[in-house]
């Protein structure tokens, strides 16, 4: 095979795997959203995808590293700034692909208030709440919030409680 087209594969094979990099770790970031409809072979793609995206990415850093190394020698000052800026951005997915993206979308209510039943005016009367009773005392945690927090801290009936959702 000749050095030209050598060369051309090597960065036809960096482009791939960026992409296939970019796409492991982004997929399970756009199908698994709130309030979003998902299918469930959608749902078990990405939740498939996150668990390999930790191998994928790294598997990607080596091989584009590796064609790095192969094209280094060879290559003008811009194609050398063009290979550094995407192994860093591949190692960019390695970095991501082992971040909980759903921990940065949903924090947990810092400072929760409560209000008396006939006081929620902002409940419907079709919203879902998770209702807890405990030693006589109750509480409604509207799903619609808890969507967006996931969970809150509370004490029912004197017994603390994280509600989740």
């Amino acid at each position: 095979m000749n050095s030209t087209v050598h060369r051309r594969s090597l960065w036809v094979l960096c482009a791939v795997v960026f992409a296939v990099a970019v796409a492991v770790v982004l997929v399970p970031v756009f199908v698994i959203q709130p309030f979003r409809p998902q299918s469930p072979r959608a749902l078990e793609l990405s939740l498939l995808l996150r668990r390999l995206s930790p191998l994928v990415t790294i598997a990607a850093v080596l091989l584009v590293a590796f064609a790095a190394v192969r094209l280094w020698g060879a290559s003008r000052w811009w194609s050398k700034g063009l290979l550094a800026a995407l192994l860093l951005l591949v190692a960019g997915t390695a970095w991501a692909a082992r971040q909980n993206h759903f921990e940065w979308m949903f924090q947990p209510l810092p400072d929760s208030n409560y209000a008396a039943a006939d006081a929620a005016t902002f409940i419907g009367d079709g919203d879902l709440v998770l209702a807890v009773e405990r030693n006589g005392e109750a509480a409604a945690y509207p799903v619609r919030q808890l969507a967006y927090h996931h969970i809150v801290q509370d004490v029912v009936g004197h017994v603390p409680i994280a509600v989740t959702y």
